[in-house]
């Protein structure tokens, strides 16, 4: 089909009209192709859009996108948790503890580094910032923060979780 032939007026070369429109239609389909093929991400990738979600959730004060992110097996220990949490329902009620209270929230980590464990489990380690209102007044608190997402079936979520101030 690429290599060029005689065409019906005798000329060496030249393309009949079929031929060119071939080489359209093949041109168009390899376009259209890679257009339409979708980037590869890894681990790391995949696993970090759980984060940004999470992120979203916190400063939309949203606590069942919150809770949602986390593994029914997740454990947890928030800022504020006094012991580790295993239950689903205990997260949910130091979500709705933290989040539905000194409005509007925010969250942003400022650093992290991503530990790709396998192609199903991410550790990512970080520094991070909340922000909040109190009582009329702004506040941030910057802390340390550990997520492990992991790939349990097709859904990333995260299956561990620690959060600490930062020490003064």
């Amino acid at each position: 089909l690429l290599a060029c032939s005689q065409s019906a007026s005798g000329n060496p070369g030249a393309l009949t009209s079929k031929e060119r429109n071939m080489r359209k239609l093949l041109l168009v389909a390899v376009l259209f192709g890679s257009l339409c093929s979708p980037a590869i991400a890894g681990p790391k990738e995949d696993a970090l859009q759980v984060l940004e979600k999470w992120t979203k959730a916190f400063s939309d004060s949203d606590v069942d996108g919150i809770v949602k992110l986390y593994a029914s097996d997740t454990t947890f220990l928030g800022t504020g948790s006094k012991t580790v949490v295993v239950e689903p329902a205990e997260i949910r009620k130091y979500f709705e503890a933290a989040l539905l209270s000194n409005r509007p929230r925010g969250a942003k980590l400022n650093s992290y580094s991503a530990m790709v464990v396998s192609d199903t489990a991410v550790v990512f380690t970080g520094l991070d910032t909340v922000t909040g209102v109190r009582d009329g007044t702004p506040y941030s608190a910057n802390g340390r923060v550990t997520f492990v997402v992991a790939k349990r079936g097709s859904e990333w979520q995260i299956v561990h979780f620690h959060r600490s101030a930062m020490p003064k």
